[in-house]
Parts: C-alpha cells; structure tokens; sequence
C-alpha cells in the first residue's frame, strides 16, 4: 500500500517471545497480547505520537515484554547517504504521493489516511530541522546549486 518506504527503515528492534510453555490455544492470545503491548510502547516513543500501522491492533491487555534487541540493519558505507536530510525529505515525499495515489484509486480505510497524515507529519518535521541548518539571511545562495 505504500505506507513506509523500506528505504528509510535503519534499525529493526525485536522482542524475541517465548511460546513454548502456552498450550496452542493460548498462544494467538498472547501474540495480540504482545503486539498490542508492542504497539503502545512505541506509540508512546514517538516523538510525533503516532506510529505508521494502517490497522492499530485490538486493545486488550498487557503483558511484560522480553529484552528488546535493537541493530542497524543499513550498512557502515550507505548509512551517511540515507541519512542525509534532503535524501530523507525527497523520498519522504515520493512515498506520500504514491500513498495518496492508492488512496485516491481505492475505498481505504481511515487507518490508512492517518498513515497518510502520520507521512506528512514526518516530511514537515525533517523540513522543518532542515531549515534549521541555514543561517538567518535575507537572501538566499547557492540555490540552483545540487543538494548532495
């Protein structure tokens, strides 16, 4: 559907789980246990307070998470480029258009115009950080001068 550019995914944290000592059952139970207890966490980590997921999972109850584990997955030699601000900020945009062109082709839920809204947020904030790195002037220089 075109919600998250896998491009801009730089580290992947896991809870690794344990299902072993549930009967089979059980086990769904305690996956949306977990996935829920997952989705708050990083609902509440976001410094945008959204997190991008078109169907929030069912509320229910918690449970106590494992140590986490968290690495970069981008390696050493790419990781500067795809960080760089105005990379961030062209495929940013490039994915909210070809969000907003499936959703403007399909009946979508409201799920997946919050991602929508979510995307947008992001771009304004990295635009935003990205003025910050210029100094006050009023005339602006080096503007038809390549970004990289």
């Amino acid at each position: 559907m075109h919600v998250l550019d896998p491009f801009e995914v730089a580290e992947v944290r896991v809870w690794p789980l344990n299902l072993e000592h549930l009967k089979k059952d059980k086990q769904r139970e305690y996956l949306d246990r977990a996935e829920y207890t997952v989705f708050q966490k990083v609902l509440a980590e976001s410094k945008l307070g959204a997190v991008l997921n078109e169907k929030p999972p069912k509320p229910t109850e918690s449970v106590d998470l494992p140590q986490d584990y968290r690495r970069r997955i981008v390696p050493d030699s790419l990781y500067p480029h795809r960080k760089h601000p105005d990379i961030r900020i062209a495929r940013r945009a490039n994915t909210i258009a070809n969000l907003a062109r499936v959703i403007s082709e399909r009946k979508v839920s409201k799920g997946l115009r919050q991602t929508l809204l979510t995307q947008a947020r992001r771009l304004e904030r990295l635009a935003v950080e990205r003025l910050k790195d210029f100094p006050h002037s009023t005339a602006d220089e080096g503007e038809d001068e390549p970004a990289c």
